[in-house]
């Protein structure tokens, strides 16, 4: 059933809003997947807080229109499914990934991250990076490893003396 002219409306509306939002965005061609496939997929993206969205690539057009992934609208062809990361930008990316793995048919078109346009081949890429509370257990390492390294210089005259005495005394008892 086609949507009326104000129902269109409030599509460009929800999906422009949501793509104002959004951290990264990622258009997937779905073409060959069961409905049973989709909701699957949707569950996950759902539960990864990742929107999910099909949308006529001409109402995409106009909704990304004005926000930072307007350099998606080139590629716009066929049918596809838009996954917009909300709180991590490689939560989109990692899904897909995951899911393509169980579904070949799903296949990402376009990759958009901090308003460029990147080759879908970036999807991997993307998948890696780390999520937040990785990217700062990662930055607390790198931050503490100087101290604990000096602590360590620090101590180990003093270890070193300790290890010596044990060794003269055992060696003493050994005689």
């Amino acid at each position: 059933m086609a949507l009326r002219l104000e129902e269109k409306k409030i599509v460009v509306t929800e999906v422009a809003e949501i793509a104002a939002q959004a951290l990264s965005a990622i258009a997937v061609n779905y073409q060959g997947l069961t409905v049973d496939e989709m909701t699957e997929f949707r569950q996950q993206a759902r539960d990864a807080n990742v929107c999910v969205r099909v949308i006529k690539n001409t109402l995409a057009r106009r909704a990304l229109a004005g926000t930072e992934y307007e350099c998606m609208t080139e590629g716009l062809v066929g049918p596809l499914v838009f996954a917009f990361s909300m709180e991590d930008p490689a939560a989109a990316a990692r899904i897909i990934k995951d899911f393509s793995k169980e579904h070949p048919k799903m296949e990402a078109s376009l990759v958009s991250l901090g308003g460029k346009l990147y080759d879908s081949s970036e999807l991997d890429r993307l998948s890696k990076l780390p999520t937040y509370e990785q990217g700062i257990a990662i930055m607390m390492g790198v931050i503490k490893a100087p101290i604990e390294k000096f602590v360590r210089t620090l101590s180990e005259p003093q270890a070193k003396l300790v290890r010596t005495l044990a060794a003269v005394r055992d060696q003493k008892q050994a005689a």
